[in-house]
């Protein structure tokens, strides 16, 4: 894990295609913007896990699916 020191308008490059601004510093609380292409899909990290935590029931779910009363794909 890198670990870096940033003051409110300074920058991280995450290869050529992602900047993250550093908006606001205030307490605890810091503010960023994350500039990244539109197909990079950027998450808060309570959210992923929530998505991560559906997927994982939805896939457990289709484990007891009958797939020999299917219909024949087209």
């Amino acid at each position: 894990m890198l670990v870096l020191t940033r003051k409110p308008r300074q920058q991280i490059m995450i290869g050529d295609d992602i900047v993250i601004n550093v908006v606001e510093v205030q307490g605890e609380n810091v503010r960023i913007a994350i500039d990244a292409p539109r197909e990079i899909k950027i998450y808060r990290g309570e959210i992923y896990r929530a998505i991560q935590e559906e997927n994982q029931k939805a896939a457990a779910q289709i484990t007891n699916v009958d797939l020999h009363g299917a219909l024949p794909l087209k």
